[in-house]
């Protein structure tokens, strides 16, 4: 029999895990419904991209993050208290909760960084390009296309040459009510030639030859693969200058 004194520790003990328990829950609980009523609470879409884009997998890996520690502290609760060595058994049993807990949170981990951007560039996809609602006219916009677009100023345009920032712009034709968005276009992961997750992101990149008024230039674009480390490059061809910024460099 194990003596008393185990088995008053071991009551006090579990009421500590029951509590911290009851505390992870809450707050990995709390985590999930805040984020999920600040999505329904941003109307704007561009404003629930950015907020998708920028907490979403964060939060889900706090989320996660408490979860393995309420595992961990519910393994700890699983005591019997009539094994011989009690306190050595107490001790593997801590020392074998908390690799279980690891592994879970590995796993989380992995799932979040690997598995689950391919299902949020799905998502963002769909609310970049779901038609905007003009306040004016409460009519659906138009997204111009690069042909169409007139509405951005040179510096805007001299952006999107150099493919570091992508602008989409929305009109509505009735009233000719203009929106235009910003969009990093570094952010996103694309899909690894390697590893097929999509956790390909630029890494860096590099002017290689600078345009000109008369010939285009070229950026040069590295990535580099989260999982597996894979990298690759990618040529891309910068429009020739207007004589304004010409000018505006001299």
């Amino acid at each position: 029999m194990v003596d008393q004194e185990y088995v008053e520790f071991l009551g006090i003990w579990n009421q500590i895990m029951f509590i911290g328990l009851d505390i992870s829950v809450v707050i990995a609980i709390s985590i999930t419904l805040f984020h999920f009523i600040r999505m329904i609470t941003i109307k704007d879409l561009k404003g629930k991209y950015d907020y998708i884009n920028h907490n979403e997998i964060r939060l889900f890996w706090m989320t996660c993050l408490f979860l393995a520690i309420g595992l961990a502290l519910f393994l700890n609760t699983l005591a019997t208290e009539t094994v011989q060595l009690a306190y050595f058994w107490f001790f593997v049993r801590l020392f074998i909760t908390m690799c279980i807990s690891l592994i879970t949170g590995i796993i989380f981990n992995y799932t979040l960084k690997v598995y689950y951007p391919k299902w949020m560039e799905r998502k963002l996809h769909k609310l970049r390009y779901k038609p905007r609602i003009s306040p004016r006219s409460g009519n659906p916009m138009k997204l111009l296309s690069e042909e169409e677009d007139v509405h951005l100023d040179e510096g805007m345009q001299a952006e999107e040459e150099v493919f570091s920032v992508d602008y989409d712009v929305w009109v509505d034709e009735e009233t000719g009510y203009t929106k235009i968005e910003k969009y990093s276009g570094n952010e996103h992961a694309l899909q690894c030639p390697s590893c097929n997750y999509y956790t390909l992101k630029v890494d860096r990149e590099e002017i290689i030859t600078s345009p000109t008024l008369t010939d285009p230039g070229e950026l040069m674009k590295h990535y580099r693969c989260s999982y597996c480390r894979h990298r690759t490059r990618k040529m891309f061809t910068v429009a020739k200058l207007a004589e304004n910024e010409s000018a505006d460099q001299a």
